[in-house]
């Protein structure tokens, strides 16, 4: 179970600020992450490309591997001046 974690127009979309996931064994990446995230919420489908994700408050790339993480934050690009 991860602690997944929706920030700016992702948790307006969504409306929810966190919610609790289980993982399946089979999701081993934040890529497979995305994938399995965009299945349980459709309405995140087509809006993943440009959000970073952050494992315990590092950002991380597409293969960096979930082992052992317990929070996933979704961070999309935010405008402003």
């Amino acid at each position: 179970m991860v602690q997944v974690l929706y920030f700016a127009a992702l948790r307006d979309l969504l409306g929810l600020n966190e919610e609790q996931l289980e993982i399946p064994d089979d999701v081993r990446t934040v890529r497979d992450f995305v994938q399995h995230l965009q299945r349980v919420r459709p309405a995140l489908n087509g809006k993943m490309a440009s959000v970073r994700i952050a494992l315990d408050e590092a950002f991380a790339g597409d293969s960096e591997v979930l082992a052992g993480v317990q929070t996933i934050a979704l961070i999309p690009p935010v405008a402003g001046g």
